[in-house]
């Protein structure tokens, strides 16, 4: 668990959409930088491609990001893997055709306040989940598979596995019509206990902006494809 949870809990806040945040031209420019981005992984079993935004990349347009996140939420500091060469990143574009399970993005290093994280979208459907409730670990991909709870060989930057979330909340069971609508790819006894805060329906030109303490998944609505850059922060 993380070492300052009192600290993290006191700049908690719900989850914030914030409409219009970015013009047709900005959205352009962030797609034209994730085409000029060299692919970090493709993950074929999760069908997903994700390119880390490198700092030699896209100047200009980090500084208008960082603009306007900061105008959103105040003073923080990027918390992002870092290359190999130890340069740091600014976030993480994903171009997923398949949605993504329920996780937790808390960080690597329990010594952090993780603050927020926040998701652009660059193509137009699409739908993220963001649940109250709360975890304070490291970066964590919840699962009842029984295969991959055996995967213990991680490699940097990849989140652990585990189960621990069945049993931290009341053994409440999940909302069957929400699972049938934005959740059909998650086994429904993995949400036990969870509930919705917020469904976010994807908008260009507008950003989400959460707590990296709040379990959260993307829906099972999605056209083909998806791209979405994600960022995250510590204070």
């Amino acid at each position: 668990m993380h070492k300052n949870i009192e600290e993290i809990k006191k700049n908690e806040s719900p989850p914030k959409i914030i409409k219009n945040i970015f013009d047709k031209d900005e959205i352009k420019k962030f797609l034209e930088l994730y085409h000029q981005l060299p692919t970090t992984v493709h993950n074929k079993k999760q069908n997903v491609i994700k390119k880390r935004w490198l700092v030699e990349y896209g100047k200009e347009l980090e500084k208008l990001f960082y603009q306007k996140l900061k105008n959103t939420i105040g003073d923080f500091k990027y918390d992002n893997l870092k290359t190999e060469d130890n340069n740091e990143i600014y976030g993480l574009f994903q171009e997923s055709y398949n949605p993504i399970g329920l996780h937790i993005d808390g960080g690597f290093n329990l010594e952090d306040i993780i603050y927020k994280q926040s998701l652009i979208p660059l193509t137009p459907t699409g739908s993220t989940v963001v649940f109250k409730n709360r975890f304070y670990g490291n970066s964590t991909n919840f699962t009842l598979n029984k295969e991959e709870l055996e995967v213990k060989n991680l490699k940097y930057g990849q989140n652990k596995r585990s189960s621990e979330h069945i049993g931290l909340f009341d053994g409440k069971p999940f909302d069957v019509k929400i699972h049938e609508k934005y959740l059909k790819h998650e086994k429904i006894e993995n949400l036990t206990g969870l509930e919705v805060e917020l469904i976010y329906e994807w908008e260009i030109g507008s950003m989400l902006v959460f707590d990296r303490t709040n379990l959260h998944c993307s829906s099972s609505i999605i056209e083909k494809k998806k791209i979405g850059l994600t960022t995250f922060t510590k204070l």
